[in-house]
């Protein structure tokens, strides 16, 4: 699954690298945890919308982040997202749904 094949399931907050694929699906709150086990390749899924999700994002390497359960992120994050090329994606699904609908196409 190829990372632009989410925008058909869930809102487009920024789209970077829409022909990077998707490899895994991590679920994860705790930045800290987040940051030293998130998959490179992975679609992170979580309800963590500051800044700093985007510095873990662009540590780990994942290929996009999906804020769940309506979380979202301010204009000057999302200006951040753009300047840094992170794709971000918003549902109002919870965290397990949002998971499970990509792991299942993975």
């Amino acid at each position: 699954m190829k990372v632009k094949d989410l925008s058909e399931k869930f809102k487009v907050i920024n789209m970077a690298d829409g022909e990077r694929e998707i490899e895994d699906v991590f679920c994860c709150d705790l930045l800290s945890i987040a940051m030293g086990k998130a998959p490179a390749g992975s679609a992170w899924v979580t309800v963590m919308a500051n800044v700093n999700t985007l510095a873990v994002a662009s540590l780990t390497d994942v290929a996009c982040v999906i804020l769940a359960e309506n979380a979202r992120l301010d204009d000057m994050t999302v200006s951040k997202a753009k300047e840094q090329e992170i794709t971000v994606f918003a549902t109002e699904e919870p965290i397990f749904k949002a998971a499970l609908s990509i792991y299942n196409n993975v």
